[in-house]
Order: C-alpha cells, then structure tokens, then sequence
C-alpha cells in the first residue's frame, strides 16, 4: 500500500480531542446477528488471486484476475461494472485502470460501500534485500486479502437477504505510488490511490442513484499477528463508523484485535472516497507499532507477501466483523 502519516491532520485531531457522551444515554447489549464468515472459504479467495501471480498493472495477471474477480462477483448474483480509464503514473507511465463495481440490491436506496484495491506492488521497495526493489509483490496481504473478505461476504449473501444493499468497489492502480529508491521531489501522496481518485471524481460528477451512508476500506486484513487500531484519517472523517465497526468487533469476540487506539493517518484509498465523493469512509488497517520494518507488518512491500504469511483468524476477525456490522444496519 502506501503509507504517510499525515503530521498536520495529526495534529489537528489532537486539538480537536473527542467529546464524551452523556452517561445518561440508555445502552443496549448488542448480540452477534447474520450467518458464520468462512475463513477458509475467504483463504481460497486470496490463494486464487494470488495462482494468477503478482496483478501489477498493466500485465497479463492483472487483467485475467480482474476478469476472474468481475465473475466471481456475478456468479453470486451481483451487478457488475468494469470502470476501465488511462491513469498517469508517478513516473508518466500509463497505466490501464479498472476498478471493478459489484452491486448487491441496486434496488435498495439505503446502502452501505465495501473497498479495497486489488492490484499488486510492483517493486518490493521496502524488502531488507536491496536486490528485490525491483521485483514484484505478490501481495497475498496487501490486496488480495481484502478482495477475499468482499467476496466472501457476497458469497454469504447470494444465500441470505440483507434489508440494506451494498456496493463492493474493487479499487485498481492503488499501489503505483512512488517508490523509495525513486528520486521524488516534495510530497507524493497523489501518486497513491489513483483508481479510487478516479472512481471519487466520477462518482462525484456522475452519479444519479442513492449515496452509501458511508464506507468501510478493508486493506492487509490477513496478516499474522494483525491489530487493527483506530486510524486516524477515518477517526476524522467518521468517527461514528469507526465506534460502530469496532463495536462490531468486540460483540463477536474480536475485541483484542480491534483495539479502541488510535493508529496512524494514512493516505490510501478512503482518503478519495471521503473528499471528493463525500461518503464517510473509514479504514481498516493494521498497526505494528513494535515493529522496525515497518508500521504495517514485517512483509509489508517485501517479497515475503506471500501466502505462507496469511493468518485465516485475523480473515475470520475481520470478516465477522463486517458481517455483524452489515446485519446490525435497518
């Protein structure tokens, strides 16, 4: 994926601080709803796309699992689009975008937006290697696992019915940021997210139909030893999602992976959604704050991203999660 804290936005969410509710409120004691997530179901998922080899852009991968993950999505009854556009890269290159658009119930006005992108690194830029900048990532975490929980939601529902309507956005040409050994000038936040960009400024011209309420980004849901704390970018924009999906999570026994800490505020592909679609976007995403290698995990841009480290209880933590999120809406 690709990463910087945002220091100003850090600091303005310190000033801003958080205001405690009145103790008076009456609470209720939420209780698990909506059918079991298969984890092994979703592990498959992430096996399949990754049997395809890394999905960097503009490869043959890339494009016949974009094909694959489009029919996946209508073999479980969902409307499908393929959002196909010429993006530039940090570098000029052009690169050939399709963000993929899967509606469950278009029918239903109140809606609910599942993201995550599902093209591959091409450089494992952050590997202690030095001789495998260069080489793709496989990238079985950082994509592909958040493209396995979608569908397996939608795998749940093609047997269920849900009283909200979702739409799953597959984002592409998210991780075509800069690379560190690239010379770069200033900031290059923009280089990121180039698909959501689009999907965010079309959607914000363009669309006709019922706006989701808000969004929820899955991003490196399957790593080993993954907490999922309170990123800020997400704390800022929809703090009432956030306390809702991590609630979510301790009602189905996940607590201790969602711990209510903040992370850090990370520029990835909610950060679109939220400025120029204006749907309130929170990010599910892992924080290391132990580890050296990096904040996001030790395989994190490596080519150890493989599916040897892919934890199917952090798929199930994650995937339950959202299942009690989706089935606890009216």
């Amino acid at each position: 994926m690709r990463r910087f804290v945002i220091p100003m936005l850090a600091l303005l969410l310190m000033a801003c601080g958080n205001t405690k509710k009145s103790t008076t409120e009456t609470s209720t004691v939420a209780v698990p709803v909506g059918p079991t997530f298969m984890a092994d179901s979703a592990y498959l998922f992430c096996q399949q796309q990754c049997d395809f080899g890394p999905r960097t852009m503009n490869s043959e991968a890339h494009e016949r699992c974009g094909l694959w993950i489009a029919e996946k999505f209508r073999q479980y009854g969902m409307e499908v689009t393929l959002q196909r556009a010429d993006l530039s890269g940090y570098d000029g290159t052009t690169l050939k975008c399709t963000n993929i658009l899967a509606s469950y119930r278009p029918d239903i006005q109140n809606r609910i937006l599942l993201c995550a992108h599902w093209d591959s690194r091409p450089w494992a830029d952050n590997d202690p290697d030095e001789q495998n900048h260069h080489r793709p990532v496989m990238a079985a975490n950082d994509g592909a696992s958040g493209v396995a929980v979608m569908l397996e939601v939608a795998r749940l529902l093609s047997h269920d019915t849900l009283t909200v309507g979702i739409d799953f956005v597959c984002f592409d040409a998210e991780d075509w940021g800069t690379p560190q050994w690239a010379d770069s000038e200033g900031s290059d936040a923009d280089t990121w997210a180039l698909g959501a960009q689009y999907w965010a400024a079309q959607y914000s011209t363009q669309n006709t139909g019922s706006k989701p309420r808000y969004g929820i980004l899955l991003d490196m849901v399957g790593g080993e030893g993954a907490r999922f704390y309170q990123e800020q970018v997400s704390l800022y924009y929809a703090p009432s999602i956030v306390k809702k999906v991590w609630n979510a999570a301790e009602t189905v026994g996940f607590g201790s992976l969602f711990p209510k800490d903040e992370g850090g505020a990370i520029t990835d592909d909610h950060l679109p959604v939220n400025r120029k679609a204006g749907i309130p976007c929170i990010d599910i995403i892992p924080y290391y704050p132990e580890c050296e290698a990096s904040s996001f995990g030790p395989t994190w841009h490596t080519v150890n991203d493989d599916m040897k480290h892919i934890d199917k209880n952090t798929l199930q933590a994650v995937g339950q999660t959202i299942i009690q999120t989706l089935y606890s809406e009216k």
